[in-house]
């Protein structure tokens, strides 16, 4: 167990005093970062349903895995094993029979099926056909969007997570200074990638790294006019730059960095670009302090931009901390 009992106590504290806020009676988790948050769950099982179940009135989360996964359940996290609740291989690729219709029978045998219950409508792995399963299994049921509510109880990290961040920001300098090193005229991109790949899970002698839930983006020459590209085997070329972004990862907490490299000498109206965005940078740090808000931040970086007329229309950063494919972002924001 990576935290202490008591600090997966007050993750559930937490959650579910907002949970009353928002009048629900039940959670149903599917955000797979969201179910490590709450039950200390790490697998790679999440192309199926899982989920993490929260009722406000209960010690414990529960957690619903396929029993294929439930040693992994019982090895990676705090719950009791009658809190892990398992169905059979019978409901896997088995078309209209689905997990959810485990789900709903279990809800049903709780008494729990006339409860506001609340959904995490925008989650990556919840499908539609998970929310018609419920919809259709538990018509007595109120449903209601939790509106990403264990996103928001993890933005605010306890200084246990701040610790697993520092390691994995020391994971992040590793791999950049490989990317830094490794691409140069005529090599390819995915064998810069290797090499990058290689240190990110090499980490550190104290350190081991993991996968990351976004892969290395490399986009490079034209391609940095588009921020998601990934490596191909083209060699990079002379005069040229390339945008590099990855994460080092340290159990499951993300600490991504991005990088331009230029392979020559830059012109000017690079170099003053580079300027105006360190000083936007630096003025955003500065105000990245006790009692500011994320708008305080974002405007001091803005305002620099503002002065010397480069637009900025995306967000100036996000959340981030526990991640699992196919994004890093904690809390979509």
């Amino acid at each position: 167990m990576i935290f202490t009992q008591a600090e997966y106590k007050t993750r559930l504290d937490k959650t579910k005093k907002l949970m009353q806020e928002k009048g629900i009676d039940l959670l149903i988790s599917q955000d797979t970062a969201n179910m490590n948050y709450l039950t200390g769950y790490d697998a790679w099982s999440f192309y199926y349903a899982q989920c993490a179940i929260v009722n406000v009135n209960e010690d414990e989360p529960l957690l619903f895995v396929r029993a294929q996964d439930a040693g992994g359940a019982y090895i990676r996290s705090y719950l009791k094993d009658e809190n892990i609740i398992v169905y059979h291989e019978k409901y896997i690729h088995t078309w209209p029979t689905h997990p959810y219709d485990y789900l709903v029978e279990f809800i049903k045998e709780k008494k729990w099926d006339n409860l506001n219950i609340g959904l995490e409508m925008d989650s990556h792995y919840f499908t539609a056909y998970c929310y018609e399963k419920l919809k259709q299994g538990l018509p007595n049921a109120i449903f209601k969007d939790s509106e990403r509510l264990v996103n928001w109880v993890r933005v605010v990290k306890s200084d246990a997570e701040i610790d697993l961040m520092k390691s994995a920001a020391l994971i992040s300098q590793k791999g950049m200074q490989t990317a830094i090193d490794a691409i140069n005229p005529g090599v390819r991109q995915c064998d810069a990638v290797g090499e990058i790949q290689k240190s990110l899970f090499y980490g550190t002698p104290e350190y081991g790294g993991e996968y990351s839930s976004i892969a290395t983006l490399l986009p490079t020459g034209k391609g940095t006019s588009a921020s998601h590209l990934t490596a191909t085997q083209d060699q990079f070329v002379r005069g040229e730059a390339t945008i590099i972004e990855l994460a080092g990862v340290y159990k499951r907490y993300h600490v991504p960095m991005a990088r331009t490299v230029l392979l020559g000498k830059a012109e000017q109206k690079k170099i003053d670009a580079m300027k105006a965005t360190n000083e936007a940078l630096e003025a955003g740090i500065s105000a990245a302090k006790p009692g500011n808000i994320a708008d305080d931040v974002a405007q001091k970086f803005w305002g620099i931009l503002d002065k010397y007329e480069i637009k900025k229309e995306s967000r100036t950063g996000y959340s981030i901390g526990i991640g699992y494919p196919p994004d890093w972002g904690g809390a979509y924001t």
